[in-house]
């Protein structure tokens, strides 16, 4: 691959991660989880890709996602947030807030519509995004950060590209059956390596992959057991309150991802900007993502309790909550802020770019999404 070369603190810091994950696949007995190996890439303490130093997000990280492309996105979640709040708590969570951009918005549009917010609580496990966050909040003396999940909530949940970054098993169709991709060191490289199925894992495959005897010999996909146990801590975290989760994220119902066309998986990289299928490739500077199941999502969390209260693409969404209006209140006439407002608009909503592959996802209890958006709910096709 022709990618753009770390520096050499950086090389080093790859380096060391890759000896722990070698140390721990020989503790292991010669090999891992595929799960494993990406929590460790990503999650690792000092040394994982969210946990580590390295910029992340914008020109000089490695992807760009919603928020950073214009302030409209947080506007028009804040307009969901306060249909949400108006029926339950005037409270938020965001997982996993990026650079606090999203934060900033949302707060921001929240303010200036007069609906207070009494506290917007962040779960982030990266220490160099919480202090970007924490400069980009300091503003706002209502947010607070966490760890994890509190015991019990009522009010919204924000999860921007948080489901396709928790760790997926990847399984492959052999002669012999369904077997789980494991990883092991060959030559003083990372591998795959098959192996057997256990017994929970066997049942994950039966309940999220339609028709999973019928697929081609050789056909790899992902499984989502970690996002499955997200979502059923998401219906504890409200089991006695209520309110509502929006999940954002890119990913297709089970009927469309198990297909034919997908049978590599879904399995991508990022790294300075550039998408690659090598997740093996510089542990700890890269994102490892998986599309989402969406259909896994919904039944994970009815199965623990949670209504599913919608289900569209980010483009029914934003224009449901009146991202056009919202645009319109710049002047058409001030072409130096009106445009790239514009062009931000439409990438956010076009089908051939965010609008049709990004998909959100509600969640809840004891609360409804208004009327405008049923037209583009598309439930019935998880």
């Amino acid at each position: 691959m022709s990618l753009p070369l770390p520096d050499s603190d950086a090389l080093a810091a790859s380096h060391a991660l890759q000896q722990l994950i070698a140390a721990e696949i020989e503790q292991q007995g010669g090999a891992i989880a595929f799960s494993r190996f990406m929590e460790l890439a990503l999650y690792a303490p000092r040394l994982g890709y969210y946990s580590g130093g390295a910029a992340k997000l914008g020109a000089d990280g490695d992807f760009t996602t919603a928020p950073e492309i214009t302030p409209l996105f947080g506007a028009t979640l804040a307009r969901a947030a306060a249909a949400i709040i108006a029926q339950s708590a005037p409270n938020i969570i965001e997982f996993g807030a990026g650079t606090g951009k999203l934060a900033r918005d949302v707060l921001t549009a929240l303010q200036a519509d007069g609906v207070a917010v009494e506290s917007y609580t962040i779960i982030e496990l990266s220490g160099e995004l919480r202090a970007r966050q924490q400069e980009a909040l300091k503003d706002f003396p209502q947010v607070r950060w966490l760890d994890g999940f509190p015991d019990a909530f009522s009010g919204v949940v924000l999860a921007n590209e948080v489901l396709d970054a928790m760790p997926i098993e990847l399984v492959v169709k052999t002669a012999g059956g369904w077997r789980r991709q494991m990883v092991t060191v060959e030559g003083g490289r990372f591998a795959y390596v098959q192996h057997e199925f256990d017994a929970a894992l066997m049942e994950q495959l039966a309940r999220q992959v339609p028709g999973a005897d019928t697929l081609p010999e050789g056909y790899l996909t992902e499984i989502h057991p970690v996002a499955c146990g997200f979502m059923a801590s998401l219906a504890r975290m409200f089991e006695s309150g209520k309110g509502a989760a929006l999940l954002f994220d890119y990913g297709f119902p089970a009927h469309e991802y198990y297909v034919d066309q997908r049978s590599g998986g879904t399995l991508m990289c990022h790294y300075r900007h550039h998408a690659h299928p090598e997740p093996f490739y510089l542990p700890g500077l890269q994102d490892i993502t998986a599309h989402v199941d969406f259909t896994a999502m919904a039944l994970a969390a009815q199965d623990a309790g949670l209504e599913v209260l919608g289900y569209m693409s980010q483009a029914g969404f934003l224009l449901g909550y009146g991202i056009g209006e919202l645009l319109m209140r710049t002047d058409p006439e001030d072409a130096v802020r009106f445009l790239p407002q514009s062009k931000a608009v439409q990438k956010l909503v076009s089908p051939a770019e965010m609008g049709e592959l990004f998909k959100v996802l509600a969640v809840g209890r004891d609360v409804e999404l208004p009327a405008a958006l049923l037209q583009a709910d598309r439930s019935h096709r998880l």
